[in-house]
């Protein structure tokens, strides 16, 4: 799961949040740590990192345990335009290496063109409540 916001456990370091959250060996989290970009962060604590890392890392452990399926929820909310752009392309990236089936939830409608090979969009009318 990729949620919204960086969940990532602000007590222990870069390396940990992916060995405790998916129990892989440590060195399977560095080999993870550099396809996303994070080379030599491992013992950096998430506070010590920048939004964009912090979302590297969640796609880091996203992606380390080689799930089948993979529930994304606004994972590129709050970054800007280029930033976005970047870690879309980091996701195809690591997405292309693997048969994972996808959900992305987005508002952006340029997200789910680029990323998606089905759309589905819900929409409807407000609850009336009494």
């Amino acid at each position: 799961m990729v949620f919204q916001e960086p969940t990532l456990l602000p007590w222990r370091n870069v390396r940990d949040n992916l060995c405790l959250a998916t129990g892989v060996s440590a060195q399977k989290a560095e080999a993870k740590l550099i396809d996303v970009g994070l080379k030599g962060l491992g013992d950096r604590f998430p506070g010590q990192l920048s939004l964009g890392q912090q979302r590297r890392l969640s796609l880091a452990r996203a992606f380390v345990a080689d799930p089948q399926i993979l529930l994304m929820d606004e994972p590129f909310v709050s970054l800007d335009e280029a930033l976005a752009e970047e870690m879309m392309g980091l996701f195809e990236e690591l997405r292309s290496g693997t048969d994972v089936a996808t959900v992305l939830v987005t508002h952006v409608p340029k997200e789910a063109e680029r990323l998606a090979d089905r759309i589905l969009r819900l929409e409807g009318r407000p609850a009336t409540f009494r």
